[in-house]
């Protein structure tokens, strides 16, 4: 059994830090809400990543804090947020023909499953308690030319969240490139679940232990 809580995991911070970067320069990226939001405040100066909110924001920067608090621009989580030279406010009808004309480069989702295949699960557990929440997640996690996954490795209960198949309602068949989260970078890759990179104290066997799912390891 592996002790997890002897190893240092990487924070949300560190996550989002990360994805950014695998982000090019120019690209239009769309965060989900939830952990991915967090991505907006860890923009290099010296890059230019545009990003899109669903609600009808393009050039978002990062939250806002204090005097910067203005409650009419928000991102789609209705959290405060800046806007970056340049940045445009428009119609969420036309927000959304963006996302289902193929104009996202990227879309980064939260999710409760991954499967090897790509396939993503981000709506509903079985909690019947639990209110669903689809959002605008089909039509990005379609819409989007690449869509990227921050989450935890695992569940509450130490269970992986990459799974071989999803058990949940699914949002998309196929559709994730890449999985980011505290333990482990992996891509989705059309010969299966490639680990990029993962934390300091972790061996590659051992990350293949906590996922159960089949993992080859990236050459460097």
């Amino acid at each position: 059994m592996i002790n997890l809580a002897n190893l240092r995991k990487r924070t949300a911070a560190e996550i989002a830090q990360r994805i950014v970067q695998d982000i090019p320069d120019g690209a239009h990226v769309n965060l989900g809400i939830g952990q991915p939001m967090t991505i907006s405040n860890y923009l290099p100066p010296d890059r230019e990543i545009l990003l899109h909110s669903e609600n009808g924001l393009l050039g978002m920067g990062p939250l806002a804090k204090g005097d910067e608090i203005d409650h009419e621009i928000v991102n789609a989580g209705k959290q405060p947020v800046t806007m970056l030279p340049g940045a445009s406010i428009f119609h969420h009808a036309d927000s959304f023909a963006m996302i289902r004309g193929g104009h996202i480069d990227i879309c980064v989702l939260g999710a409760f499953q991954v499967s090897t295949k790509g396939d993503i699960a981000n709506w509903r557990t079985s909690d019947p308690s639990a209110i669903p929440a689809v959002g605008g997640a089909m039509d990005l996690a379609l819409g989007a030319k690449k869509l990227f996954v921050m989450m935890e490795h695992l569940t509450k209960s130490g269970k992986s969240k990459i799974v071989s198949e999803c058990t949940y309602p699914l949002t998309a068949l196929a559709a994730v490139d890449c999985i980011y989260t505290d333990l482990a970078t992996i891509a989705v890759t059309e010969d299966g679940l490639e680990a990029v990179d993962w934390i300091d104290g972790l061996s590659f066997s051992e990350l293949c232990e906590i996922c159960d799912v089949p993992l080859r390891e990236r050459k460097k």
